[in-house]
């Protein structure tokens, strides 16, 4: 690996985010090779240097990313103060410590990443980077061809925040479900969508986030992202 700034080699190594990473640089709590380092533009090479925190030295795991199908019932954290169980509950005990990328609501099924990577998972998420995610969602009543048009246009929600859906378009024929791809991950923003058009959700399952599909993934079951799913993803949010 090549050098890096000292605040992203803590945040890589799970030791604290990037910002907190430069108050504990600032505070002259990191050492790099024995000496205290208090500038933030300071290289490191991992391979190479011997970083420590509060006098522990710091070895990051190698960095994970999984796509989990999330079943019902699970909330997408690592602990609730509830009891109620969460999707890493699914990873069973092996390997390094992950983390939701985002979030789906307790009753919402589907693609959830999970990863220790945490810059990755910070481009996943923030609206600058525009990655879509797809849903596949049951409402009640039959939309119209104009309620569609709305949902593309750009919906009000909360009274304020204006919100559109990339694409929208009737996935059967028979039923009332649609596929509906946004670049946000706003709270429960697919439901206020279609409860602002008249639509109630009865069921919402994400089907894809950026280019990665859920495709049979049974449902529980987790599994590591291939090489070329990583580069996809990568890909996706350097661009900008």
């Amino acid at each position: 690996m090549s050098v890096e700034r000292l605040q992203k080699f803590l945040s890589r190594a799970g030791v604290a985010s990037r910002r907190a990473a430069e108050e504990l640089i600032k505070a002259g709590r990191v050492l790099v090779n024995g000496q205290v380092v208090r500038e933030l533009g300071v290289k490191i090479d991992p391979a190479k240097d011997a970083v420590k925190v509060d006098g522990r030295r710091v070895r990051p795991e190698p960095l994970v990313t999984v796509m989990l199908h999330k079943p019902y019932g699970y909330i997408s954290t690592t602990k609730d103060p509830q009891g109620r169980r969460v999707v890493t509950d699914l990873l069973g005990v092996k390997g390094p410590r992950l983390y939701p990328v985002g979030r789906l609501d307790y009753d919402a099924t589907g693609l959830l990443l999970l990863t220790n990577d945490g810059e990755l998972a910070q481009r996943l998420t923030h609206p600058r980077y525009q990655v879509p995610r797809t849903y596949r969602v049951t409402v009640t009543g039959e939309v119209s061809r104009e309620t569609l048009k709305r949902l593309a246009g750009g919906v009000v929600v909360a009274d304020r925040e204006v919100a559109a859906a990339v694409q929208v378009r009737k996935a059967e024929a028979e039923k009332t479900v649609l596929e509906i791809t946004v670049w946000e991950g706003r709270y429960h923003l697919i439901k206020r969508l279609l409860e602002e058009v008249g639509h109630p959700v009865l069921k919402l399952k994400r089907i894809a986030y950026g280019p990665l599909r859920l495709g049979r993934l049974p449902r529980g079951a987790h599994r590591l992202l291939t090489p070329a799913e990583m580069a996809a993803l990568q890909a996706g949010v350097e661009r900008q």
